[in-house]
């Protein structure tokens, strides 16, 4: 274990999952299952079973330090990553990457979101640990993929070769990654049997992945290697709040991953769910004999069916006559909104914000 690292990504915005999350207390903070738990909290504690707490490094937006740190006090303040701006999943990546290399530069690294729900954590562990042997001893951009069960529009996929170049009977050699498709081109992925749904959940040597992003994405190498003797030191700051914003806006899965030959995949079923939407919070939860689903026994429904209600503890809710909405009340924010019509929700957001400022979101 001395080897293996753990960085979890929690700077996104998450406006999918308005009103309750904001752009001052986004998802990631959030206990959106009722676990008890805010998301972060979870993955947290799931990767402290793979590698010792010292090894985890959380990158987020610097607007969010303080969020961090009181979610996880058992954290080493250095350990907490700050963005200065929002850049994408690559120049975050870069960023950690660079930091863990300087410390160890034999380390093995899982990078994995913050917000996404795994049910079997055990499976999930065992896939990690499998996933750290190989990149130990092979020169390979190692992916999680998800055991498809239904034709998801909603996730982007990867296809792996059957048999062509194993490393073993359960690490795959990629052929394609696929972006989110129709529905008709999705029941062709599931029937197929070689396709995967994309976890965004990476596992690499260090320097395997400082290699890939000399090739592949140059100007973010050469902007961090530039600050290398810096980097761990008190001048790391300074030098990141020059550089950071004139990173390429650029996800590591366009910038390297759909580009490298060394890219492999490991079929993988741990519950996984990267409750990107209220639809998919409603999947996971506990549902009543309608379908409906909520976080209060103060919700009281009447000929309904299918629906996610949400409200604030110690409000009354009365839901008659409704099929297939999202209901969340958050505050002083109220979200009413059919079930189909919520990937409008983040162009929601952006018109509360142009006509009532931020306050709201």
């Amino acid at each position: 274990m001395k080897n293996s690292y753990c960085v979890i990504m929690a700077g996104g915005v998450g406006s999918r999952f308005w009103p309750s999350s904001t752009s001052k207390r986004p998802k990631q903070f959030l206990d959106v299952v009722g676990t008890g738990e805010t998301l972060l909290q979870q993955t947290f504690r799931r990767l402290s079973k793979i590698c010792p707490e010292d090894h985890i490094y959380i990158i987020t937006n610097e607007q969010y330090e303080d969020l961090t740190a009181e979610q996880l006090p058992s954290l080493p303040k250095e350990n907490i990553i700050l963005e200065p701006a929002r850049r994408n999943t690559a120049p975050c990546i870069a960023y950690a990457s660079f930091k863990i290399k300087k410390l160890n530069p034999l380390a093995n690294i899982l990078v994995s979101p913050a917000d996404h729900l795994i049910t079997d954590e055990a499976e999930f562990q065992r896939i990690v640990n499998l996933g750290f042997e190989a990149v130990t001893d092979n020169n390979i951009l190692l992916t999680l993929g998800i055991n498809p069960h239904r034709p998801e529009t909603g996730y982007g996929y990867i296809q792996y070769k059957a048999s062509e170049r194993e490393l073993n009977a359960e690490i795959k050699k990629v052929k394609t990654f696929t972006e989110k498709p129709s529905l008709e081109i999705a029941e062709q992925f599931l029937d197929s049997g070689d396709f995967l749904w994309n976890s965004g959940i990476f596992i690499w040597n260090a320097n395997t992945i400082m290699n890939a992003f000399d090739k592949y994405l140059p100007d973010i190498y050469q902007a961090f290697e530039q600050g290398w003797d810096v980097i761990n030191t008190e001048g790391e700051r300074e030098f990141i709040e020059h550089i950071y914003p004139s990173c390429e806006n650029e996800s590591i899965d366009y910038g390297i991953m759909e580009k490298a030959k060394n890219v492999y995949v490991i079929p993988s079923s741990f519950g996984w769910s990267d409750l990107g939407s209220w639809g998919s919070v409603h999947e996971e939860s506990k549902l009543d004999d309608n379908g409906n689903s909520t976080n209060s026994k103060k919700v009281l429904f009447y000929n309904s069916r299918n629906n996610i209600v949400r409200v604030d503890e110690g409000n009354l809710a009365v839901v008659s006559g409704l099929e297939d909405y999202i209901v969340i009340q958050d505050g002083n924010r109220l979200l009413i909104c059919p079930r189909s019509e919520e990937q409008g929700i983040k162009q929601i957001v952006n018109d509360v914000r142009v006509d009532f400022g931020d306050t709201y979101s």
